[in-house]
């Protein structure tokens, strides 16, 4: 009686510690959104796109940085050879002025740009959209590995609920089994419906195996997409049914027009076809004259530029406005402007085939979305009248009114119907979440 005490507090502490297992269980599963909210923080692919776009940035202000005046000092120092003069002609003797045995100078130059057709402020517009560009490129590349992910994701659980079916079935055979086996030695049936059982349950034990690696692969897999060590325990839940509501999709058209506005794919054509007019006018802007504003100054010693000459320092300068036209562009610029114009037209076409490309993806993810509804209100009904069927077939087995063959034809017919529900639930997930991959939805 003494004992009673301690085997209470030993049960009520066994209770705790399993509700704090199944406490900590929800923490240790990963759902599809918890694994691409850690893909975007720690894939490889997107940290080197995302590097890309900080490059864009930067590019950026390079090209702002050139509205910047061009500024420069400079000095010098040399030694001085003697500083001839030939009055009477080069072949006369020279008159020899006195100047320095060395020299140096220093000063500044500075050039400001005033106007150059505004190459270098429509350069800058260019950068600005290639920057935008590059982020919808991580925009799509970030939708890209979500859906690789996905598409990884749902295996790992289509071949995690295949593992659940199979050992229910080997649970439920080998009960079978040992039924056959007592009916048997009990001279009601043949050894040969013992063995083939007994095969059947070596089948079903293979198929398990089979599953078993195809898990591990797929937990391989998605743990690398994720940046996380291949070995690294992980667990998704299984016991949700994944399913959609038809009532909630949106119809086709919808999908179509989402894509050619959201898409980005779509949106790179676009960003493609802008950054071509913006070079086609770059190419323009060279029959435009450039026009600056200019201006230098040099400290120099000795002063042997102007006469007299001297060997005192002496300092010189200039603040002005220049003026330059390339005459050689009026006629080289002709083919530039073409081949920016061809190119452009290009960009355009490219544009055209892209809004078809995505407008026949949208409708093959639309139909392949309405095949998956289909098949799994069809694999619903199947498992339902096997399910059935099997309850009769086996319960004439036990009465001796049907053959083994038919309860286990019955019976892998129900697993069959059990995996292509399966199946069919993560094609249809998987069908509409390529449909928000498309549309940019994602």
């Amino acid at each position: 009686m003494k004992q009673y005490p301690f085997l209470i507090i030993a049960l009520i502490g066994n209770l705790f510690l399993t509700q704090a297992s199944f406490a900590q269980a929800p923490d240790s599963t990963w759902t599809l959104e918890k694994i691409w909210d850690l893909a975007a923080k720690q894939n490889r692919q997107l940290h080197l796109a995302d590097l890309s776009v900080q490059e864009s940035r930067t590019i950026i202000q390079e090209a702002r940085d050139k509205l910047l005046p061009d500024l420069a000092v400079s000095g010098n120092y040399a030694l001085n050879s003697k500083f001839l003069i030939y009055d009477n002609g080069l072949f006369s003797k020279p008159q020899d002025v006195p100047v320095s045995s060395y020299g140096y100078g220093f000063g500044y130059n500075l050039d400001f740009n005033i106007y150059n057709g505004g190459r270098d402020k429509r350069n800058i517009h260019i950068k600005q959209e290639e920057q935008q560009r590059r982020q919808v490129e991580f925009e799509l590349q970030h939708d890209n590995i979500k859906f690789a992910i996905a598409l990884v994701y749902y295996e790992l659980y289509k071949y995690l609920r295949y593992h659940e079916f199979l050992q229910t079935e080997i649970k439920t055979e080998k009960q079978q089994l040992s039924s056959i086996q007592s009916l048997h030695k009990n001279g009601v049936v043949l050894k040969s419906d013992v063995l083939r059982t007994s095969v059947k349950l070596s089948q079903l034990e293979l198929s398990l195996s089979d599953v078993e690696k195809n898990v591990v692969l797929a937990k391989q897999r998605l743990n690398i997409l994720i940046g996380r060590n291949e070995t690294e325990p992980l667990e998704i839940p299984i016991q949700e049914i994944v399913n959609l509501d038809a009532g909630n999709l949106a119809t086709y058209a919808s999908y179509q027009a989402e894509a050619l506005s959201q898409s980005p794919e779509f949106k790179i054509t676009q960003s493609d076809i802008k950054i071509s007019e913006l070079q086609i006018k770059q190419a323009k802007s060279t029959l435009q004259p450039k026009i600056s504003l200019y201006s230098h100054y040099n400290y120099t010693y000795p002063q042997v530029s102007f006469y007299p000459y001297s060997n005192d320092p002496w300092g010189y300068g200039q603040t002005g406005i220049k003026m330059q036209f390339a005459l050689d562009n009026l006629y080289k610029s002709k083919h530039t402007i073409a081949h920016a114009r061809n190119l452009s037209e290009q960009q355009k076409e490219k544009a055209n085939i892209k809004k078809d490309e995505i407008s026949v993806r949208v409708k093959e993810a639309f139909l392949q979305q309405q095949q998956a509804l289909e098949s799994v209100t069809t694999a619903t009904d199947n498992i339902i009248q096997t399910t059935e069927t099997v309850r009769v077939i086996r319960n004439s087995y036990l009465n001796q009114e049907s053959l083994l063959t038919d309860l286990l034809d019955a019976e892998n017919i129900l697993l069959e119907s059990k995996f292509n529900l399966t199946q069919a639930q993560v094609n249809l997930k998987l069908s509409h979440i390529k449909l928000l991959l498309i549309t940019g939805a994602l």
